[in-house]
């Protein structure tokens, strides 16, 4: 097999000669690809554990961004290797600049729109930086993207996401519907969208609850996050779920997925909860995640119009639950034949 190297923006911990990887996606994604190539994984260093157990041999954590160069040029004597950047950020930039110099294969993923996001964390201002590195990684990679409007040129490639296995669709279990049960499953960052919901939530005037699964990027803001809850016995924040399964129970438990995010790519959430046959609330800000699947409602960003869409879908239920099993699912594995193929094939 050829030798791929992954570079990540992603921050991995090591404990007792094992690695964690803080994201789930980037659990499995070098897993997949793994049966494919024999995968490097080059990634930051976690000052916290992480949760997902990363099964791979090859793994280089970079404490600081002059490692993280050195582990990618330590590359270079290695035949047959090839690269891929997921996402955009000064880490995998430099990174690519050096891979450009050297006249390396790269092949860059795009998961989301770094110009939204960089825009909502750091401000309009800041844009222009991440667009100039989007501009000079794109023009001299093959891309490859989760959604057209993350890439429009012919060039590139946009695959079927997904994070799903064939025991999503098992034993579903029939949603208790006596009161509105919302479920959130992100990050719990301000570009997701959770503290003005949670403003929205205590106005509605109708019984409901929500239980909020993630965990903030930092110690601060997630006591800032516990701090905003109180002691709200209708707010649930049971932190992060790694174990699968219990994620699954999670879903069965509560019957809306509530996605309040202010900028996305094409979130695993969605798929996740549609296969255990839960609708999905989102707002307009992301109504392209939608692509055709049913049980996805969009809400304007406001308590009126979310209350009259919350209601609708309590009171249509088993319809909305007959027409999600329309959709068509893709699969983990789908998605990582995909990648491969791609690859093998530039």
């Amino acid at each position: 097999m050829d030798n791929l190297v992954v570079l990540n923006n992603e921050k991995v911990s090591k404990e007792n000669d094992e690695f964690f990887s803080r994201n789930y996606n980037f659990k499995i994604l070098p897993e997949g690809l793994n049966r494919y190539f024999n995968v490097e994984y080059i990634v930051r260093k976690s000052s916290t554990r992480e949760h997902h157990k990363l099964n791979l041999n090859k793994i280089k954590v970079a404490s600081n961004i002059i490692q993280f160069i050195y582990f990618v040029l330590s590359t270079f004597k290695q035949k047959n290797t090839k690269y891929y950047i997921i996402t955009i950020s000064p880490y995998t930039f430099i990174s690519f600049l050096f891979l450009f110099i050297f006249r390396k294969k790269v092949f860059v993923y795009l998961i989301s729109s770094g110009h939204e996001e960089w825009k909502f964390i750091l401000g309009r201002w800041s844009v222009w930086i991440y667009h100039v590195m989007y501009l000079i990684v794109t023009s001299n990679a093959t891309v490859i993207a989760l959604h057209d409007r993350l890439y429009k040129k012919k060039n590139g490639y946009v695959i079927s996401s997904s994070t799903l296995d064939e025991n999503w669709f098992e034993n579903l279990k029939k949603p208790k519907l006596d009161k509105v049960r919302f479920l959130n499953v992100s990050r719990v960052n301000p570009e997701k969208g959770i503290y003005e919901f949670l403003e929205m939530f205590r106005k509605l005037d109708f019984e409901a609850e929500i239980s909020i699964i993630g965990k903030a990027k930092s110690s601060i803001l997630q006591e800032k996050f516990k701090s905003i809850i109180g002691d709200d016995p209708n707010i649930k924040f049971p932190g992060y779920i790694s174990d699968r399964k219990k994620l699954m129970d999670a879903y069965d438990f509560h019957n809306i997925l509530i996605l309040p995010s202010y900028t996305e790519g094409q979130p695993y959430v969605v798929d996740e909860a549609l296969a255990r046959r839960r609708p999905v609330l989102i707002f307009e800000d992301i109504s392209h995640i939608i692509k055709g699947r049913k049980g996805i409602f969009v809400s304007k960003r406001d308590v009126t119009s979310f209350s009259e869409i919350s209601k609708y879908i309590i009171e249509n239920y088993e319809k909305i639950q007959e027409d999600i099993g329309k959709n068509e699912f893709p699969l983990e594995k789908n998605m990582f034949k995909q990648i491969s193929e791609i690859i093998n094939k530039n």
